[in-house]
């Protein structure tokens, strides 16, 4: 099948967000809104997929001792001083990223800031803390490994990337954390966190050229104090290499994970697609439709007919996952053994609906004021702006489609979906994970 593009609109953005940059490669977004609150957002372009599979789970690893102090401010001091003001912290990696943020009242954000990006920029790693710091992860990776919900998307993301990084797991194996060394953490920090890997977005109420002066000036004083940069070791090299990141190919069958898990009480069915990533956005908007109309809601068509009307499962929901290289598209149920057949069965026939019939304009509709509101709810606070802002910026380099997204679902008719569709989504050829209870 040939593939089409779909020619984007061009629309007015809702936002105003102003992009300084810096000769050193850092970025700064910065946007005033009248919301008494200023939040900064810390965005580095790396996450768990950068790292070979020998210190998988150090991106995160590191997002815990970032905060363990530096030369200027003592473990736990940093948390103290936010606290002291009512201000917020935290952090969360991905396979695509890292991000570090507080919230903080306008008054004090001159103050807090620059703490926020000493720590970021000049984490000690101290070695008794790494040791602490090593049991928390390995309790966490444990944690994971009990929910039944992780283990099932661990299956499935297995089962859909045979080769991309997105397979493993961000947390990383235990055996792999257990054997790390501090300064396989100090290298990696020095190499990755530095000013053009990083986006860092300021919104709130503060003019626009406040934000930015402190953002910047609290970057030039943290890089000053930084140790020169190490050239490049091999534990922090690349993943293999850029062909690494090369997306994979459509399944051409029916590709089956079947396992058993004592402590369900109830089958779990993951469908899986591969799908275009955040490298070929405009590819994506369709599908993300598509998603809603099979499986966001009461009103969608899987959860009306295989729930609602005839009690197959329990839960069913779609989505479509932008990982920057590639992505998938999933449809996940819990449902009764003895109904898996039928169940997935009816899945695939509801593929097959989409590419041989046109959406209606009601479930249209519907998506298209889904969208809207849920734009509109999403951008209300300081960190919900900067949080979008500062995804698009750290992996896409621009800011339009934190903009332009609803607008863009707008433009979309019932012919795009059906091309998408059928495009994408095949009826005979996807990934399977099939879990049934244990006896």
């Amino acid at each position: 099948m040939t593939s089409t593009l779909l020619k984007l609109p061009q629309v007015q953005a809702l936002n105003a967000p102003t992009i300084h940059r810096l000769s050193n490669g850092l970025t700064i977004v910065a946007e005033q809104i009248p919301v008494e609150a200023v939040n900064l957002n810390i965005w580095l372009n790396v996450g768990s997929a950068v790292e070979p599979d020998a210190i998988n789970g150090m991106a995160h690893f590191l997002e815990h001792m970032i905060f363990k102090g530096t030369q200027k401010l003592q473990s736990g001091e940093f948390e103290r001083r936010i606290e002291e003001r009512g201000a917020v912290t935290n952090a969360a990696t991905s396979h695509d990223y890292t991000h570090y943020y507080i919230t903080t009242a306008p008054q004090h954000f001159a103050d807090l800031a620059p703490l926020q990006i000493d720590v970021v920029m000049n984490a000690s790693i101290p070695d008794d803390g790494f040791e602490r710091e090593r049991h928390v992860v390995l309790e966490e990776i444990r944690r994971s490994q009990d929910n039944p919900r992780r283990r099932t998307f661990q299956h499935a993301t297995e089962v859909t990337f045979e080769r991309l990084p997105y397979r493993r797991q961000v947390l990383g194996p235990a055996s792999v954390i257990a054997g790390l060394v501090p300064q396989q953490m100090r290298d990696f920090h020095a190499h990755w966190y530095q000013p053009q890997s990083i986006t860092a977005v300021a919104v709130g109420n503060l003019p626009v050229e406040q934000l930015i002066r402190i953002v910047e000036q609290g970057f030039s004083e943290a890089i000053g104090t930084q140790p020169s940069v190490p050239g490049t070791p091999s534990s922090i090299s690349p993943l293999r290499s850029p062909g690494s990141f090369v997306p994979e190919d459509p399944f051409q069958q029916k590709v089956r994970r079947e396992l058993i898990d004592p402590s369900l009480q109830q089958a779990r069915l993951v469908m899986t697609w591969r799908v275009p990533g955040l490298n070929d956005l405009p590819r994506t908007y369709a599908l993300d439709v598509l998603a809603s109309v099979l499986g966001h809601g009461r009103t969608s068509r899987l959860v009306q007919d295989l729930r609602e009307q005839r009690g197959l499962v329990s839960s069913i929901s779609a989505s479509n996952l932008c990982y920057q290289h590639q992505g998938a598209f999933y449809i996940s149920a819990h449902l009764p053994e003895e109904n898996l057949a039928v169940v997935e069965a009816a899945i695939a026939q509801h593929i097959r609906a989409l590419q041989e019939e046109l959406i209606t304009e009601w479930e249209i509709a519907r998506v298209r004021t889904r969208v809207a509101n849920h734009f509109i709810f999403g951008n209300e606070t300081p960190s919900d702006r900067s949080g979008i802002y500062g995804y698009y910026q750290s992996l896409m380099g621009t800011l339009a489609p934190a903009l332009t997204y609803p607008a863009l679902i707008q433009a979309l008719n019932a012919g795009h979906l059906r091309d998408a569709a059928g495009q994408y989504l095949s009826p005979e050829a996807y990934g399977a994970v099939v879990i049934r209870p244990g006896k």
